[in-house]
């Protein structure tokens, strides 16, 4: 059963193995989702099923992703979902081992140009959405001058709020409230720079 936490990612086998380009992909594909067979996502991400199959089984070895029930008539299907609610690298989990910090810094590089192309796609499709959708979107810089325990409590509010929210939208959508209801991106990023 998919844990309802966070799950920190502290060793290095696990960093390597999700450090994939197409592996975050298909993570985020399947966190979208929340289960979903390798065919679906195939689909998604324009790639074949055996490659798709084999990521995942990548992402199932180190505990990332698990098998769901079985969905559907046909029993052949495997059928996935993520195990826990969130994953996260944390500076304090890495820094003993360079090795760790080195994948870490990988990771994060693909993760922010998956970010970037995600927006980028959105700013080329903004005029297929309405009118309603283009003015409740949002983007912004923020540039507050805090020390470094203000920018961790920053940090904790802002996932407090935001978890807020995607439990008020997961509710509604189990009582049957799918109406407007779309996927939402929202990147943050909270980092010290010198001028």
């Amino acid at each position: 059963m998919t844990s309802n936490e966070t799950r920190a990612i502290t060793d290095l086998g696990t960093l390597k193995a999700f450090a994939h380009p197409l592996r975050i992909k298909l993570y985020r594909a399947l966190h979208v989702a929340r289960t979903a067979t390798a065919s679906q996502l195939a689909d998604q991400v324009d790639e074949a099923v055996s490659l798709v199959s084999y990521h995942l089984r990548k992402l199932a070895e180190h505990g990332l992703i698990e098998e769901a029930e079985r969905q559907g008539e046909d029993g052949r299907e495997r059928w996935w979902r993520p195990s826990a609610e969130g994953l996260t690298v944390r500076h304090e989990d890495v820094k003993d081992a360079p090795e760790k910090l080195a994948a870490q810094g990988a990771l994060t590089r693909i993760l922010l140009e998956q970010r970037v192309d995600l927006y980028r796609r959105h700013l080329d499709e903004s005029e297929s959405w309405s009118d309603e959708w283009r003015s409740a979107g949002f983007e912004g810089e923020y540039l507050p001058r805090l020390n470094a325990s203000e920018l961790a409590a920053l940090q904790g509010e802002l996932d407090t709020l935001v978890n807020k929210y995607q439990a008020k939208g997961r509710a509604a959508e189990a009582a049957g409230d799918t109406q407007g209801r779309e996927n939402v991106a929202i990147h943050l990023y909270g980092f010290p720079f010198r001028a």
